[in-house]
């Protein structure tokens, strides 16, 4: 079993964290197949995929170590240990919902708390989130970024929401840990059509926006 650092080391490399909304629990095997081929290891199944918690044990089941499979959407401490039970290496909530933090802390697991402003960013690092999921990103933008990161550079900042292929490159230049690639990455056209080497094409494109981002 990998420890809770070295899954906080793979989520920041390459930084890449495929929020999946599948429409249904088959598809969640051949599109976390697809984002593998394209690069992407760290797949967050959120909770409002259908059957999420099935979704996340076969996927472990499937995957082994080759991917990081997570579980996002969670806003409650029960969903939250049954997915940790199902085998989930990380937690993501939308919100700062803090008591979650113990129960991902007790089965080593990193978690990543939601926040919008700097007051709910630091008050879910002092309860000990390894990271603070900026979110929605897309209303707030790269210079919120900048302007959080000022005061509060301790932070392990991944915004979500409103990151694509044009501006998650500018998002880690503003020193951000990781960022989370909803619809841009796994869209629903995707997901209706099963275009699996679509998506192993845009993975991969994500990917290397992310390295040229952070050679630059």
């Amino acid at each position: 079993m990998r420890t809770k650092a070295q899954i906080i080391s793979m989520l920041k490399n390459p930084g890449i964290i495929a929020v999946v909304r599948a429409q249904n629990q088959q598809q969640v095997l051949p599109l976390s197949a697809a984002l593998l081929a394209g690069g992407v290891i760290a797949i967050e199944i959120t909770l409002t995929t259908p059957n999420a918690i099935d979704a996340i044990r076969e996927a472990r089941h499937e995957f082994g170590d080759r991917a990081l499979i997570g579980v996002g959407t969670v806003l409650n401490r029960a969903t939250c240990q049954a997915a940790l039970d199902a085998g989930a290496e990380f937690v993501v909530s939308p919100i700062c919902r803090t008591e979650l933090v113990g129960l991902a802390h007790a089965a080593h697991r990193p978690i990543m708390l939601g926040a919008y402003t700097p007051t709910e960013a630091q008050t879910a690092h002092e309860a000990g989130s390894d990271f603070i999921k900026i979110f929605p990103a897309d209303g707030l933008g790269v210079g919120y970024i900048r302007s959080l990161r000022a005061p509060l550079p301790h932070l392990q900042m991944v915004p979500t929401g409103g990151v694509d292929l044009d501006t998650l490159g500018d998002f880690f230049k503003a020193g951000c840990a990781a960022v989370g690639a909803g619809s841009s990455l796994v869209s629903t056209g995707i997901l209706q059509a099963g275009a699996w080497e679509e998506l192993t094409g845009r993975a991969k494109a994500f990917v290397a926006a992310a390295a040229a981002a952070r050679e630059a």
